[in-house]
């Protein structure tokens, strides 16, 4: 592989916690939002002084920063993107992520030094799209979904080595060409090219025929009804020989409003399988089965490979139902060892005294322990953990390193 360049391996944060946990478990870098003009205000997202904080600890561990400004604007938003592009500059993030072509003028502007990346938003589908962006200034362009990796490679072909590209490897696939949907805004309101998605495109269904109003006609596999626009999941971790052959600069995972658990997961087994096709191809096919497992582990919907060999058919649409899937319940990140030996945590699901739980490390062990014993923060004994956010002093036996996760399987 000495004549292959390694992927970066982008991992999204909604929040300075999980920045941090995907710092540990393997990213090059991070994407994150702030609390304005990015498209998910329904994530957790990140204040300034967050922001600022999560830009200095991955730079201290050599990881990169991208700050996303992709909403499409319209007049009332220009003053204030530009004020928060101010902001930014003063924060230093190392990239910005930009589908609007003003926003992208108004970041060369307030931000000359800070690179700017074309949002998949901006439906970049093909070379010279991408060849125009990098003669306006831009290092970066985020494919469309809607590529396969033969268009990926023709598009590398023709491009300069100094003009990158990024693409979606694993997450959810929206309906429309990369994102770029109006159900959100007809039936509720909400725009989702301005950061408001309700996502419809997860809702149940049926028909109504003209003549006969009110009588409803459902379309449906089973007595759940069907959600005829309800994509699976885009999951390439089966094929990173081929992503790495199309020349992809930088691999990007989905997931700004998933919890830490998820993007542990996904983090940690990209991680791994990248390192481990660098070091041996047939390392990783080898690894393959720890793959698999890890990934089916995540919360999922169910997989497919999206459009990167072709036009996906009704085979890569889920018609049955939108529930995720999920084989195991997240219920803290390790922040530090109490003078007792315990773990503290802020707890995220309930669990109780005697459970046994795993301690989830970056390096691909997963620990089996027993909770021997639950305490508050003044010391006293719990019985059961039930309130969500509470701290937590947790006795497990043994020391946990901070930014472990902890999670117990879910029972069958």
């Amino acid at each position: 592989m000495q004549n292959k360049k390694k992927p970066e391996l982008l991992i999204p944060a909604s929040c300075l916690e999980v920045l941090k946990v995907a710092v540990a478990f393997g990213a090059d870098a991070v994407y994150i939002g702030g609390e304005a003009f990015g498209l998910r205000a329904k994530a957790k997202n990140f204040s300034k002084e967050d922001m600022a904080e999560g830009i200095r600890y991955a730079h201290e561990h050599g990881v990169r920063v991208h700050v996303t400004v992709n909403i499409l604007a319209h007049n009332a938003d220009l003053e204030g993107v530009r004020a928060y592009l101010r902001e930014l500059r003063e924060l230093g993030p190392d990239a910005l992520i930009i589908a609007d072509p003003g926003i992208f003028v108004l970041a060369g502007q307030e931000c000359p030094g800070i690179e700017r990346h074309i949002s998949t938003q901006a439906n970049n589908t093909n070379w010279a799209t991408a060849e125009f962006w990098r003669a306006q200034g831009a290092s970066r362009i985020v494919t469309a979904r809607e590529l396969s990796l033969a268009e990926i490679r023709e598009m590398r072909d023709h491009l300069s080595e100094d003009m990158e590209i990024e693409s979606f490897v694993h997450g959810a696939m929206c309906i429309s060409y990369s994102g770029r949907c109006l159900l959100s805004s007809f039936l509720t309101g909400r725009d989702a090219n301005r950061g408001a998605c309700t996502h419809p495109c997860r809702w149940k269904y049926a028909l109504m025929e003209e003549s006969r109003p009110g009588q409803y006609f459902p379309v449906f596999e089973n007595e759940r009804g069907t959600y005829i626009f309800n994509s699976k999941d885009l999951c390439m971790i089966e094929h990173v020989p081929d992503l790495v052959g199309a020349g992809i600069d930088s691999w990007k995972i989905e997931g700004r409003m998933k919890t830490a658990l998820y993007v542990a997961t996904v983090a940690r087994t990209y991680r791994r399988a990248i390192d481990d096709y660098f070091q041996d191809p047939v390392l990783y096919e080898a690894h393959m089965p720890w793959y698999r497992e890890q990934i089916a582990d995540c919360t999922f919907r169910q997989f497919t490979t999206g459009f990167f060999y072709g036009k996906p058919d009704e085979k890569d649409q889920i018609y049955d139902n939108n529930t995720y899937i999920t084989n195991y319940t997240y219920l803290g990140t390790a922040e530090r060892m109490d003078e007792c030996g315990r773990v503290v945590i802020e707890q995220k699901n309930k669990f109780c005294r005697g459970d046994r739980l795993e301690i989830m490390k970056p390096d691909g062990r997963d620990i089996e322990v027993t909770v021997a014993g639950i305490y508050d923060a003044d010391g006293n004994p719990m019985e059961s953990a039930p309130h969500s956010r509470q701290e937590l002093h947790v006795d497990l036996g043994q020391a946990v390193d901070r930014y472990d996760i902890l999670r117990m399987r879910k029972e069958d």
